[in-house]
């Protein structure tokens, strides 16, 4: 059996969902341009005030009260990220492209690149190795091998160039 508060809130909001909810839909549609979205954050709005009842908050101004947690509601689904489905995109115009040929040379140049370290000298082979394959700086380097950071600098450069030159 229901309690007297309980009955007591469950009028409350029912007057409230009768006089407001109209204005607070029409106000989230203006606001979201979605009425979907729109009509889910009323009800979300709706709910969170039946929380606030329960846990005997007190709302002087019903109206006002309903506009401001919509309000947070929209606000927050401004924020949200925005995910946009393939079909939509699809449906809008938008088409992949699909052409891979570019990243396909790319892979390819790469182990071109990798092999032709192997045939130079193997002072260049271990420097160009840990910067271009392992990615480490020129600390990380000095660190590793031992040497300062301008003598690997320098190897790097003639490592470059010769490879260049066996790339060509």
């Amino acid at each position: 059996m229901a309690s007297k508060q309980t009955i007591e809130n469950q009028a409350t909001l029912a007057e409230a969902h009768r006089d407001y909810a109209k204005g607070l839909t029409s106000y989230a549609f203006f606001k979201l341009h979605d009425r979907e979205i729109g009509q889910d954050l009323v009800q979300d709005t709706f709910m969170k005030t039946w929380v606030y009842l329960v846990k005997k908050g007190k709302i002087d101004l019903m109206k006002a009260f309903l506009y401001r947690i919509l309000n947070n509601l929209i606000v927050d689904q401004y924020r949200k990220n925005k995910t946009t489905s393939l079909d939509v995109l699809l449906e809008k115009g938008y088409e992949p492209k699909t052409n891979s040929s570019e990243h396909l040379m790319n892979i390819l140049d790469g182990k071109k690149a990798l092999l032709l370290i192997q045939r130079l000298p193997q002072k260049y082979q271990k420097v160009m190795r840990m910067r271009y394959v392992q990615d480490l700086s020129l600390k990380e380097m000095s660190l590793v091998t031992g040497q300062t950071k301008n003598a690997i600098a320098v190897q790097l450069h003639r490592g470059l160039a010769k490879l260049k030159l066996l790339y060509r």
